[in-house]
């Protein structure tokens, strides 16, 4: 029963990321996601574009349950803006605690794997975390792109910001990676993006 009782808490206190709100714009341009939106979206295009990440053999469940976990320590750290000059040691500071809090309410097994799965995704060393790191990258980028760039637009990010930020796309995925400098022109030149 206490087994129990910690998992539904765990899954109580999860439900709040639905509340959660990211810079990025649904795709019809009607308001922004929240992250269980962005990690739902992100597990999906997993399956899906798996054959373009630069990794045989790789195993697509972590990846997915590494994009299903990724932003859980947002409920307590909160989302960063991706062109956001916040200090990056003291988010990284604020999401370890975070994700001491929130893994540590599930039974001690289940905490050490899902907190072992963040940590290898935040390192971005396995090919598993790449991939995941690249899509993490590259959802947002083809949202900007989709809504002909309001949001980069709204913050003033240029292309030269865009690729600089998201180059750890091309770890998981050279494709996915000549794909955003390809929309990333695209852009340019339809003036949803200034160049510099």
């Amino acid at each position: 029963m206490e087994r129990f009782t910690k998992q539904l808490e765990f899954i109580t206190e999860i439900d709040s990321l639905k509340h959660v709100l990211r810079n990025t714009i649904l795709l019809d341009s009607s308001r922004r996601e929240n992250d269980v939106e962005h990690s739902w979206h992100m597990s999906l295009a997993a399956m899906v574009l798996l054959e373009y990440s630069n990794f045989n053999g790789l195993d697509i469940n972590k990846v997915i349950k590494m994009a299903l976990i990724h932003d859980l320590v947002e409920l307590d750290a909160g989302d960063v803006f991706a062109y956001s000059s916040a200090n990056r040691e003291e988010i990284k500071e604020k999401e370890k605690k975070a994700a001491d809090r929130i893994f540590g309410l599930l039974p001690f097994e289940q905490e050490k794997e899902l907190r072992k799965l963040w940590d290898e995704f935040e390192e971005g060393l396995t090919a598993e975390a790449q991939f995941t790191q690249a899509l993490d990258s590259f959802m947002p980028i083809l949202h900007s792109y989709k809504t002909k760039g309001l949001q980069w637009q709204k913050h003033g990010i240029t292309a030269e910001k865009v690729l600089e930020r998201n180059k750890r796309i091309e770890k998981g995925s050279k494709y996915l990676w000549g794909y955003i400098q390809n929309i990333v022109k695209d852009a340019v030149e339809k003036g949803y993006l200034k160049e510099r």
